[in-house]
C-alpha cells in the first residue's frame, strides 16, 4: 500500500521558516519524481516545486531563492525548506509523487499558516 505522510506544516510570522517533510512508503522512492504543492483558500492547487530521481529541481517564480526541495532516498523522504516565508504562502501543502512523472500518488497535505 502506496503511502505519503506530509508533516512539519504550522503557523509562522512573515519571514520566518519552516521545513516540510514527506515520508514514502510502499514505493521504489529513488526513482520516483517528487513534487510539492499548495492549494490556498478559494484558489487552484498549484506545484510549488518538483525534483527528479536525478535530483534536477524546478521552483515557481515566486519561491525560487526562498524555497528549496531536496530529498533522502535511504530515508525515502522528500523535503520542502521555506524561508523568508509571506503571507501569500499560506495554504494546504501537498507532497506527491511518481515513476518519471509526479502525481501518481498525493498525500493529505499539511497546512502552512504565515501570519503576524
Amino acid at each position: 500500500q502506496v503511502q505519503l505522510v506530509e508533516s512539519g506544516g504550522g503557523l509562522v510570522q512573515p519571514g520566518g521558516s519552516l521545513r516540510l517533510s514527506c515520508a514514502a512508503s510502499g514505493v521504489a522512492f529513488s526513482i520516483y519524481e517528487m513534487a510539492w504543492y499548495r492549494q490556498a483558500p478559494g484558489k487552484q492547487r498549484e506545484v510549488v516545486a518538483t525534483i527528479t530521481s536525478n535530483d534536477s529541481t524546478h521552483y515557481r517564480d515566486s519561491v525560487k531563492g526562498r524555497f528549496t526541495i531536496s530529498r533522502d532516498n535511504a530515508k525515502n523522504t522528500v523535503y520542502l525548506q521555506m524561508n523568508s516565508l509571506k503571507p501569500e504562502d499560506t495554504a494546504v501543502y501537498y507532497c506527491t509523487g511518481g515513476v518519471g512523472v509526479h502525481g501518481d500518488y498525493w498525500g493529505q497535505g499539511t497546512q502552512v499558516t504565515v501570519s503576524s
